[in-house]
């Protein structure tokens, strides 16, 4: 799909969300990000985007509620006047015992991980529809994507990330003939988190077969890769330099 004057919808719009929308209005692409609480990145996003010369909107959302869904995607069609490309991005990342997993934790982490991807897609039918041929990107997760849990204390986000793939592979089914393509990325050790001590820095090095972190930059070549294709659909690509095969 060629990209330049396009539009597109990142649900988050901080680290690899504002690297992916810089790149894409690089490429030619206008893009509406949407925050909850992280306006201060946003805003740096939509600062570069401008400069570049291509529109950017900022739209604060809270996608844990279902209502927010349906507004950001008419907001954001409403202030760039089409939608070419949804990437599902949003996403709650916590560690809590399995004892201590109750229905506000689970809600908190499987509405936005999963159920948002869902409503915001749905929201973005028509728009997409309308486009002519367009594109989903979800967000999963390598651990997902390996197919078995690694980690204690990370029930909810587990089984969020692991419907998020099956979510990816029912929607390109469902929106083929519209040639709508869907599909997911699986990121691994890409960016360490705030607050990674020097020894957990090196710890993941070491469990990682290319022997590093991969970067932001790995991020925005696959997301590229997916919206220039117009062959790959229901596919989870894994950026996570083979974490997943050892």
């Amino acid at each position: 799909m060629e990209l330049r004057d396009r539009a597109a919808l990142i649900t988050g719009g901080k680290r690899i969300g504002a690297a992916i929308a810089i790149e894409l209005a690089g490429r030619g692409m206008d893009i509406a990000l949407s925050y909850n609480r992280s306006r201060e990145e946003a805003e740096q996003a939509a600062a570069a985007i401008r400069e570049i010369g291509r529109r950017a909107v900022l739209i604060p959302a809270n996608l844990s509620q279902p209502s927010e869904c349906q507004r950001l995607v008419s907001e954001s069609v409403q202030s760039l006047g089409r939608l070419d490309v949804l990437i599902n991005m949003a996403s709650v990342y916590r560690s809590v015992p399995l004892e201590e997993t109750d229905d506000a934790v689970w809600n908190a982490v499987v509405d936005v991980d999963l159920r948002a991807a869902f409503l915001c897609a749905r929201a973005a039918l028509p728009h997409l529809r309308a486009a002519g041929a367009a594109r989903i990107v979800n967000f999963a997760d390598w651990v997902a994507a390996s197919g078995r849990p690694r980690y204690k204390n990370f029930v909810p986000y587990y089984v969020a990330k692991r419907g998020v793939i099956g979510l990816t592979e029912a929607l390109a089914l469902e929106l083929a003939a519209d040639q709508i393509l869907v599909n997911a990325i699986a990121p691994g050790p890409i960016v360490a988190p705030p607050g990674t001590t020097p020894e957990e820095e090196r710890a993941v090095e070491a469990s990682t077969p290319v022997g590093r972190w991969g970067g932001e930059r790995e991020i925005v070549k696959a997301v590229a890769f997916l919206l220039e294709s117009d062959f790959v659909t229901g596919e989870t690509i894994r950026v996570d330099g083979g974490r997943h095969v050892r």
